[in-house]
């Protein structure tokens, strides 16, 4: 079993507060506050069990148990490089290679991140279930989160919906660019494919990516920039900056030019959000691999 247990203090000011409203305004959901009805001893105070009606009392300590009795069996695991840029008893902050699946699925069993991350915790011989907040393309590098519980989960995917984790990624594009350009233009899945997407006018959805250079390096012909996204879809870099002329090198699905690499040089550079619990502000940055970063150079364009 998986259990992580949390108390507060209440204060004066959240006096007369149910103790769902007291949640609410934590961050808990309402299916974790569900789910908190529903475990045994789930609420207590002072050793009694409480229900979410309880009004609370200044003074009061209130337990809150989070517990889980299934942890992610199923996933093999695996001894991989595991690069942990951050780790607390609420999340970890990893920085995935090259060539990683995040998940396991078919062709992809004992390979993936996921692997890797259960071999950690086997190894500390923690109980653990799989979360990942923002997902990484198989060939993609750099930064991502992983929730080590239910509420760091519930509160980090409320911050990623309300578009509050701020991602900055890098790329290598062919050609010269613009100095900095947005391109706004819808994205729909390819007919007759599973996982090629293209821009549609018709079909696609609203996406948004914002780009600026930062070098040129003219003698392979490639610009280094930087990304952000106003929107989440599927193979959004690739396929906007694809349709302006500008595709990622070694890219399979858009534009399979192997000269110089032989993955998409694309590469989650800078996360910033606030801590779940802690309510701090959180910042990281990862270098690009080596792959990418010998052919990233500063030159007057720059």
């Amino acid at each position: 079993m998986i259990k992580k247990i949390l108390t507060y203090s209440i204060f004066p000011p959240e006096e007369g507060q149910t103790i769902e409203a007291f949640l609410r305004r934590k961050g808990y959901s309402k299916n974790l506050i569900v789910h908190l009805r529903n475990t045994p001893m789930g609420l207590t105070i002072g050793g009694r069990l409480v229900y979410t009606t309880h009004k609370l009392l200044a003074g009061e300590l209130l337990q809150v148990v989070l517990a889980e009795e299934e942890p992610s069996q199923k996933i093999l695991p695996v001894s991989l490089p595991l690069s942990i840029v951050y780790e607390d008893e609420d999340l970890l902050v990893i920085n995935k290679g090259a060539g990683v699946p995040i998940h396991p699925s078919q062709g992809h069993f004992d390979n993936t991140l996921a692997n890797g991350v259960a071999w950690y915790f086997k190894e500390k011989g923690e109980p653990f279930v799989y979360r990942v907040m923002n997902r990484l393309d198989r060939d993609t590098t750099g930064l991502l989160i992983l929730a080590k519980h239910m509420l760091s989960a519930c509160i980090l995917s409320d911050q990623m919906v309300r578009r509050r984790i701020h991602r900055e990624y890098r790329a290598l594009v062919c050609g010269l660019t613009e100095e900095e350009g947005t391109i706004c233009r819808p994205i729909a899945r390819a007919e007759g494919s599973t996982i090629e997407r293209r821009v549609d006018d018709e079909k696609g959805e609203y996406a948004c990516t914002h780009y600026k250079r930062i070098s040129y390096n003219e003698a392979c012909g490639l610009s280094y920039i930087s990304l952000s996204l106003e929107t989440g879809r599927t193979h959004q870099i690739r396929v906007h900056m694809a349709s302006i002329g500008h595709p990622l090198p070694g890219d399979f699905l858009y534009n399979p030019d192997y000269r110089y690499l032989s993955r998409q040089p694309l590469h989650s550079y800078q996360l910033s959000f606030t801590h779940p619990l802690t309510g701090q502000p959180m910042e990281f940055t990862a270098d690009p691999p080596e792959d990418m970063a010998r052919y990233i150079h500063l030159s007057p364009l720059g």
